[in-house]
Parts: C-alpha cells; sequence; structure tokens
C-alpha cells in the first residue's frame, strides 16, 4: 500500500471537514479531477487544441483549409513570432483567471498545472524557454500586491521542472487604464511606450524568449512588450496566455 506524504493526508483531511468549493459555480467539489472546479464546470473548460491560431492559439473549429491566423489577429502585424493560450477565457475558466487576478486566488494555478499535463502541445511550447511576465506598474503592483502574469509564469516553470525559467526583464514605465473597457485602437495607443527594459536586463540575441500575460485579447500589450524585446537584441519571441478572451 503507497505511503502518505504529511501533506496529503492533512489535505485529505481538510477536505473532510472544509469541503472544497468550486470557483465558478460554489458547489462542493466531489469527484473531479480538479481540486477547485466541480465535475460539471470541470466539463466546460475549453483547451485550446490544435489546429489552433498561429499568433493567439484561438482553437480552429473544423479543419483548417486557409490562413493560419484568425479573425482577432487579422490586424496586429505581431512581432512576435508565434502565440498559445491554454483555455478559452469563458464561464469556469474566467473564473478562474478573476479569482487570480482580482482576488489572490493562487490556488486556481493548481488546476491550471493539471490542464497543462492534459495539453502535450501547451508543455512542449513553453519548454526551455525564458519566461518573460507582463510587468504592471509600480503602482498597480503596489495597490494588488502581486503580479498575476508573474504568478503564472512561475506555475510555468514549475511544470516544466525548471527548464523554463522566469526572468523579470521589462517595466512598466507609464500607469495606463485597464484595456477591459477599450477597442482595439483605443488598446494599442494605451500601450504604446508604456513599457521598457529593466536596468539589470541582460537579452541573448539566440535565447527563446516567452512572454507571458494572463488573457490574450488584441495582443495590443503583448506586442508591446515584443516590441521592447526585440529592440534589445531577442531574435526568438514568443507569447504564451492562460486564456483567450
Amino acid at each position: 500500500m503507497p505511503s502518505l506524504s504529511i501533506p496529503s493526508i492533512a489535505r485529505s483531511l481538510a477536505d473532510i471537514f472544509f469541503a472544497r468549493s468550486c470557483v465558478h459555480c460554489g458547489d462542493a467539489v466531489e469527484e473531479s479531477s480538479y481540486d477547485f472546479l466541480c465535475s460539471t464546470c470541470a466539463r466546460e473548460i475549453f483547451l485550446s487544441m490544435p489546429p489552433a491560431c498561429s499568433t493567439c492559439g484561438f482553437p480552429f473549429f473544423g479543419m483548417l483549409a486557409g490562413p493560419k491566423i484568425c479573425p482577432h489577429c487579422a490586424e496586429l502585424n505581431p512581432l512576435f513570432d508565434e502565440g498559445k493560450t491554454l483555455f478559452l477565457a469563458k464561464g469556469p475558466a474566467r473564473s478562474m483567471i478573476h479569482e487570480l487576478k482580482y482576488h489572490s486566488g493562487f490556488y486556481i494555478l493548481e488546476d491550471a498545472a493539471k490542464m497543462i499535463e492534459q495539453a502535450p502541445f501547451y508543455q512542449k511550447y513553453i519548454d526551455n524557454a525564458i519566461l518573460v511576465p507582463v510587468p504592471l506598474h509600480p503602482t498597480k503592483l503596489r495597490e494588488r500586491g502581486y503580479n498575476q502574469s508573474e504568478k503564472i509564469a512561475k506555475m510555468l516553470e514549475n511544470v516544466t521542472k525548471q527548464r523554463s525559467k522566469v526572468e523579470n526583464l521589462l517595466i512598466r514605465t507609464r500607469f495606463t487604464q485597464t484595456q477591459t473597457r477599450l477597442h482595439r485602437e483605443q488598446r494599442h495607443q494605451n500601450v504604446k511606450n508604456a513599457f521598457a527594459l529593466a536596468s539589470d536586463a541582460v537579452v541573448i540575441p539566440d535565447q527563446q524568449y516567452i512572454l507571458v500575460d494572463d488573457v490574450f485579447t488584441t495582443g495590443s500589450t503583448l506586442n508591446a512588450c515584443a516590441q521592447i524585446l526585440q529592440a534589445a537584441g531577442a531574435t526568438r519571441l514568443k507569447v504564451a496566455t492562460l486564456g483567450h478572451g
């Protein structure tokens, strides 16, 4: 009979006396493959499996018989080589990101890591790279207390068993309004000249860099960050996000 570690025993006891609630619907999490999604909500998670847009990772439904760029990215003109997203940021997946971003819900990253285990395309994509989180402005960082993109990048580092490493190569030099309510062109203008290279950053031209953010929407923020790394000499740039929304 396999032995149980002390943390495993502690968690099992906690589950008995304090049932975990689903991050989306609030029901008790029972007989689910995830720790913070009930089995019903887990079935609503749509992993962004290939074939998918080469720029953002948005999945193509059905056979791919045309361009490899989706309508979301038609006007982007990306400065990075490729993009991948783990899931569509709808329903339970959106609740996961909201909990992480606004309520210090770092625990949802445990379930995100389990999802990556089911997505070999994503595992391979993030392996053996420098993971660069999209930075927050110091004011926003003080308000929130953490950078959710850095938390995601650290989770990805652990998923790769430290074959990929997190490096904070970028800083945010200008406080910008939230992108949530802005349309495409406004988003582009909002983040223009908002980023810079960190003072201690070292960019190696032939190293693989992956910009990490929580959600890919129009790609404006990731493109603005890519521009800085490209100007610093990076020649191999990709992006990875948890969700696409």
